[in-house]
């Protein structure tokens, strides 16, 4: 009895995880920023679309759904991968639904051995629902998309490459200057007092 009770229950469960999933909107948008990118690269076509389109394709290969609604059996992961993930980029997606349209907010690592997604849990959307979160381990194909999308196709040397020279001569001029003043104001103080004690 306790084994009908038990299995009933999880055929409920799982029912209603299926309906919700069935339910689930996917995006309308998506923009991708970070390191090597001068400004947010939009992804376009259809978040529900399967692989069809560049968006599509990034939900599908970047396990948006799971990380936003649970599913059973669950492909997200609680804890970080090991090893060197590489610069980390922010997909933010726009998600209409019945209480209005939301944003989330998910990062990917795409330069990664095996390129992985990250989707904090309990961002809030539609008002009342709640993200699943997790890790997702996504594959090559995603990394394939997001060079297609406009991602360097290698990752960015740190910090671009560049040391900030113009900074720093900047900042030794005005260490400079600063010492002039001081220097100056210090001579004033003192010709006032040769001129006071004369």
């Amino acid at each position: 009895m306790r084994k009908l009770l038990l299995l009933s229950t999880v055929g409920a469960l799982a029912a209603l995880v299926a309906t919700a999933t069935a339910t689930a909107k996917g995006p309308s948008t998506a923009s991708l920023s970070g390191p090597g990118l001068d400004r947010a690269v939009p992804i376009n076509g259809e978040g529900e679309s399967g692989t069809g389109t560049p968006l599509g394709s990034l939900v599908e290969l970047g396990g948006f759904f799971p990380q936003v609604f649970l599913q059973v059996p669950d492909p997200t992961k609680r804890a970080r991968p090991s090893g060197d993930l590489g610069p980390r980029y922010r997909i933010t997606y726009r998600v209409p639904g019945p209480h209005g349209t939301s944003t989330l907010v998910q990062d990917v690592y795409p330069y990664a051995k095996t390129p992985v997604t990250f989707m904090s849990p309990e961002q809030r959307f539609w008002g009342v629902n709640r993200t699943h979160g997790g890790w997702f381990v996504a594959g090559p194909g995603l990394k394939v998309t997001l060079v297609a999308a406009g991602l360097p196709e290698s990752p960015p040397a740190e910090g671009d490459g560049a040391f900030p020279w113009g900074w720093t001569l900047a900042g030794v001029c005005a260490v400079a200057v600063l010492f002039v003043l001081v220097l100056r104001r210090r001579d004033v103080a003192r010709l006032r007092t040769l001129k006071t004690a004369a």
